[in-house]
């Protein structure tokens, strides 16, 4: 008899359609990452408060002589008017801390299956991309430098890590790239793709990675090891594990017939939903245990991210991340 549920990798669940999150932000279609992501970054600071991480904003703490090869950008040109003096202003957090990114998009991240001409549907791959989006626009806040990896059975794309606008703006191009794509058949070799970028990686960073971590059974070991290949290297980590929690954990279906389809392999299975629930749920719950047991036992912070909540998560791991790493 056939198997009753789908392999670990995420599958579409053809009529299913979901309430727009980006809604939230008054935003009807999603044209335009950067300008979501800001709205995203400005509604978290509003939300602090008074931020209890020192550094959180770049304040202004004293003047010093300019440097013949220093960077004209810091001039101070009020204070050049009046004494004809050239002063740079120095911040109170000037930082070298560095920041990698990485993003899975193999074709479970496109669950749910959502239109591929507007941004009003969400899935999982369009979460991650404005989660990354979010942190790399607070790091640029914070004049931290970050790059970006992209990744689904290999490396796509890899940059260096740099603060600038322009850097910014040319990864947000990068990610916009694959966004918007329902490509089916991309296959996901995570424990590869994070093994290269380990021994890309030369000096000290933080590696943030967005994926829903999917792997079949004889990959685990797999993936493990290059999560402690990761840590070996002396950086520090966060996986943000990204579901959609109501269907691929607690598989929350009406009890009627469903064709599931597995978005990386094609396999389809035809189905009637609590003839396989409990056997479902355990056995992912028992899978994402595992990960978290290893994750805990590697000093790995594992955030656990539904994409029908927001973003306040993932940017507080990256404060308190960064808090950790300034010390």
């Amino acid at each position: 008899m056939k198997k009753t549920y789908t392999t670990y990798r995420s599958s579409a669940f053809v009529d299913v359609s979901m309430e727009s999150f980006f809604d939230k932000y008054e935003l009807r279609q999603l044209n335009n990452l950067e300008l979501l992501a800001r709205q995203v970054v400005e509604g978290f600071i509003i939300g602090l408060h008074k931020s209890p991480f020192h550094g959180f904003s770049v304040e202004f703490a004293e003047h010093r002589l300019y440097n013949p090869g220093d960077s004209t950008k810091n001039v101070d040109w009020k204070v050049y008017a009046r004494t004809d003096k050239l002063f740079v202003k120095k911040y109170e957090e000037e930082t070298n801390l560095r920041c990698q990114i990485l993003l899975d998009v193999s074709s479970s991240m496109n669950f749910p299956e959502v239109s591929t001409d507007k941004y009003t549907d969400l899935n999982k791959l369009r979460w991650a991309a404005l989660g990354a989006a979010s942190l790399m626009n607070l790091l640029r806040r914070q004049r931290d430098a970050f790059g970006l990896a992209i990744y689904d059975s290999e490396v796509r794309t890899q940059t260096g890590c740099k603060s600038s606008t322009s850097h910014y703006r040319l990864l947000l191009s990068y990610i916009e790239k694959y966004v918007m794509s329902q490509e089916r058949g991309r296959t996901s070799s995570v424990a590869e793709a994070l093994h290269r970028i380990a021994d890309s990686i030369h000096k000290r960073s933080l590696v943030m990675i967005f994926s829903d971590m999917f792997q079949d059974d004889y990959e685990q070991e797999e993936l493990f090891s290059a999560l402690q290949h990761l840590k070996y290297n002396k950086h520090e980590v966060v996986v943000f594990h990204v579901v959609d929690k109501s269907k691929e954990i607690d598989f929350e279906f009406e009890n009627r017939p469903y064709e599931l389809i597995d978005l990386e392999s094609g396999e389809k299975v035809r189905l009637q939903a609590h003839q396989i629930k409990d056997k479902y749920t355990k056995k992912v719950k028992a899978y994402v245990d595992s990960v978290k047991s290893k994750c805990m036992q590697y000093r790995i912070d594992f955030v656990e991210c539904d994409i029908q909540k927001g973003y306040e998560q993932v940017l507080q791991a990256y404060l308190i991340k960064r808090g950790k790493m300034s010390t």
